[in-house]
């Protein structure tokens, strides 16, 4: 074994000087925040910065709140309806670049799908805009639909890559074998494809729903009146100021993100 590779072998990232210190700092800036919103939605009084106490009030305030009720069902019905939606298609999409012979313009696809992932999501947002107004303008529906539609299109990349992963990884000789044993194509997906596919598909299922849950920009653009999900209220509500409520939709909204997520990467895992 040569000297460079010796040098390969032993090199280590957590032996660099002050590794720890900056990893240290980096968690500190990225959680402390999320740590004292969490700890002040559990405050007594109505003031953010001044800790009076601990209470579930603000919980119960917004668990009691009819238009955080609405705008939550909303939310979930929506991400709901994109999260299916866009896991078929990218389910369909996987299987298309990868249960294929490579074919011309493969790449090319493959980079439309992850579209989103590489242009800005304001620029997202401003092209579905302007695309729903003119259907709008044509068909005078002003429905939720369009805001199902815009999560999907967002959501299609974030359930495509877990999916494709998964295909990517899964060994091709079963469903092989499969075809040597005169199983159709559809039973080969049915008995031995989509079995082995199917963490990678809730993981990204999971994945989606957690995006269009999340989401504010296109839905802030793309929504009509009176059509706000969870994350557009706590933007409104920031604007007539913070109040120990707004804290406590957060940190359940953040509770439901680190439960979904979890799952996310537990399924990927296995």
């Amino acid at each position: 074994m040569s000297e460079v590779q010796v040098r390969r072998k032993q090199f280590a990232v957590r032996k660099l000087p002050g590794f720890q210190s900056t990893a240290v700092l980096c968690f500190v800036l990225l959680y402390a925040p999320i740590a004292a919103l969490v700890i002040y939605s559990f405050n007594a009084g109505t003031n953010i910065a001044l800790w009076e106490g601990f209470s579930l009030k603000w919980y119960h305030v917004a668990w009691q709140n009819e238009q955080v009720q609405e705008v939550t069902i909303r939310s979930f019905i929506i991400a709901s309806v994109a999260s299916f939606s866009a896991t078929l298609l990218a389910t369909l999409a996987a299987l298309g670049t990868t249960r294929t012979e490579n074919y011309r313009g493969r790449t090319a696809i493959y980079a439309l799908i992850n579209q989103p992932l590489m242009v800005p999501e304001i620029v997202t947002g401003v092209a579905l805009l302007i695309f729903f107004a003119i259907i709008k303008t044509v068909t005078g529906y002003h429905g939720l639909f369009y805001l199902m539609l815009a999560h999907t299109a967002f959501c299609i990349p974030f359930a495509y890559l877990p999916i494709r992963a998964r295909l990517e990884g899964m060994d091709i000789s079963l469903e092989t074998a499969a075809q040597d044993l005169y199983a159709t194509p559809w039973m080969t997906f049915r008995r031995i494809t989509l079995p082995l596919l199917w963490p990678g598909v809730l993981a990204g299922a999971m994945l989606a729903f957690v995006i269009s849950l999340d989401d504010v920009v296109i839905t802030e653009l793309v929504k009509s009146a009176g059509q706000d999900t969870l994350p557009t209220y706590m933007l409104g509500q920031l604007r007539r100021g913070v109040t120990p409520e707004v804290n406590a939709i957060s940190s359940a909204l953040l509770g439901v993100s680190i439960l979904l997520v979890s799952l996310f990467y537990i399924l990927r895992n296995r």
